[in-house]
């Protein structure tokens, strides 16, 4: 098991890294208009996002429930608030994530604008690579 985590910490680094330096680089060479307001290379990221959510959301609960079990009525401590913003602020993100991942695969899913959605995928793309890292860093710690 322990290698496992050590893999996905890895693989949840990574794909963090990359949304962060393709969210600061893509205005470098793409430049949005309405017919194509994001990149291209989202529609090979956006999959990886989704897996990397997924991946990081059952080891974030795993952990978070650990925790829950070590600690019983003891006070809060550092490993307790660590599992819950890295579990609970996934979860948000993950559920920001899908509602703008559907309303970009399906045109007739428009919940909201396309103002709107822009401003939540910068959220998104924004906070993700946070989230991820220090997910993948906790995995690769616990691992050895």
């Amino acid at each position: 098991m322990n290698s496992l985590k050590q893999i996905v910490g890895v693989v949840l680094i990574l794909i963090g890294a990359l949304v962060a330096i393709h969210t600061v680089v893509e205005p470098l060479y793409h430049a949005s208009t309405q017919a194509s307001p994001y990149s291209p290379n989202w529609s090979t990221i956006n999959p990886l996002m989704a897996l990397a959510i997924v991946l990081g959301l059952i080891f974030a609960c795993m952990r978070k429930q650990e925790v829950d079990r070590q600690g019983g009525d003891a006070a809060v401590t550092r490993d307790f608030l660590a599992a819950n913003t890295i579990f609970y602020g996934l979860l948000f993100i993950g559920i920001l994530f899908f509602f703008n991942w559907f309303n970009l695969m399906s045109p007739a899913y428009n919940a909201v604008g396309p103002d709107a959605v822009s401003v939540i995928w910068a959220v998104i793309d924004a906070a993700l690579p946070l989230l991820l890292g220090a997910q993948g860093l906790a995995l690769v710690k616990s691992s050895k």
